[in-house]
């Protein structure tokens, strides 16, 4: 299972991985694909350069990326205090009111609350793109839509392909005349953000859009070798992926996220803004339910919906009750029913996508 994106990107499948993980995109790397590091949690500029030392003495010479999130409208920017005082009392007084009705206990220890992410703010993403052009990063992938142009030259300038994602076809288009190298084509079924078409449709809407000007991956609902032969028959060059990398051994979840991931069943995600502001696709459980609540306030914009669950998120993972964590996961999570390592899910994905790919060329 090659094709001429392997040559282009120097990797021996076309898989790229996503995951917040170093240890995932490391061992991805490793088994062929492109792993690609989330940087969006990074708040500061020196833990990712470190990270990024950390990956490169850990890929074996192979290439990996890195994806940060710069939206098209950038949210507000200022300082974590500033930005707190946008948010309405009463978006603070039904959080807590929620955490105490599921019986989640405060953080353990005297530390302070956390901060939130800040690394939807464009200042701070800019710092994640500055730090990854002092590493060997093959790729820059933004979650939201094309970087600005002057990122996108200078990520050239230093010989690095530019991918963005794409949930429309007319999406695709603009992130094409905007510079970009790579389009991710993701469908409704993906975990975080993502829009409103599936990949069954998007797909081949997008290769059709842009497909002979740039390669197009397809994203969202891929977790299986024949996933990947079926997205290529669509006239993808490669597929990105990342929920399924959540249920490797190389992805140091706590045990309540990890029960819940493997308990999950397809039906068992829902899409909302409650978790960044913008529409992600989660985990269901009580603490997504509580939004639909009819005393729930409406979520705030990016990046402040961040900054006002960032505490309450740190609870709810600490609490160990699998019923409450928050995690954003695409519906792919109905297949994460063991824990294997990265190199194994690797070597299945490309073994199953051969098998299918040659099954197929029989039907000719």
């Amino acid at each position: 299972m090659r094709t001429d994106l392997c040559e282009r990107l120097g990797i021996e499948h076309p898989v790229l991985g996503f995951s917040p993980s170093e240890h995932v995109v490391a061992a991805i790397s490793r088994a062929g694909g492109l792993g690609v590091l989330g940087c969006v949690r990074f708040n500061d500029a020196d833990e990712l350069d470190a990270t990024l030392s950390w990956l490169d003495e850990r890929t074996a010479g192979r290439p990996y990326g890195v994806d940060v999130v710069m939206p098209s409208q950038g949210p507000a920017e200022g300082a974590p205090a500033d930005l707190d005082r946008l948010i309405p009392p009463g978006h603070r007084d039904f959080v807590e009111r929620t955490l105490l009705h599921l019986g989640v206990p405060p953080l353990s220890g005297d530390g302070p609350a956390r901060a939130g992410v800040l690394g939807w703010l464009h200042s701070v993403a800019r710092s994640h793109v500055e730090v990854a052009l002092t590493h060997p990063v093959r790729l820059i992938a933004n979650a939201l839509g094309p970087p600005p142009a002057d990122v996108i030259d200078q990520a050239h300038g230093h010989g690095l392909a530019v991918a963005a994602l794409a949930g429309r076809a007319e999406h695709a288009r603009s992130h094409v005349a905007s510079g970009v190298d790579l389009v991710v084509a993701q469908g409704y079924e993906a975990g975080g953000h993502t829009g409103e078409i599936a990949s069954m449709v998007l797909v081949p809407e997008v290769v059709d859009a842009v497909g002979d000007r740039v390669p197009v991956l397809a994203a969202g609902g891929i977790g299986s070798g024949r996933q990947i032969a079926a997205a290529l028959a669509l006239g993808a060059r490669g597929v990105w992926m990342g929920s399924v990398w959540l249920g490797t051994a190389e992805y140091r979840s706590a045990p309540a996220l990890r029960q819940a991931l493997l308990r999950a069943g397809s039906a068992d995600t829902v899409r909302s803004r409650i978790y960044s502001g913008k529409p992600a696709r989660l985990l269901r459980n009580r603490w997504t339910d509580a939004w639909t609540g009819p005393d729930a306030p409406g979520p705030l914009p990016m990046p402040l919906q961040n900054l006002l669950v960032a505490d309450a998120h740190a609870r709810l993972m600490e609490s160990g009750d699998p019923t409450v964590v928050p995690m954003p996961v695409g519906q792919i999570v109905g297949r994460m029913n063991q824990v294997r390592p990265v190199a194994d899910v690797m070597a299945d994905l490309v073994a199953e996508a051969d098998e299918t790919l040659a099954r197929l060329a029989k039907l000719v």
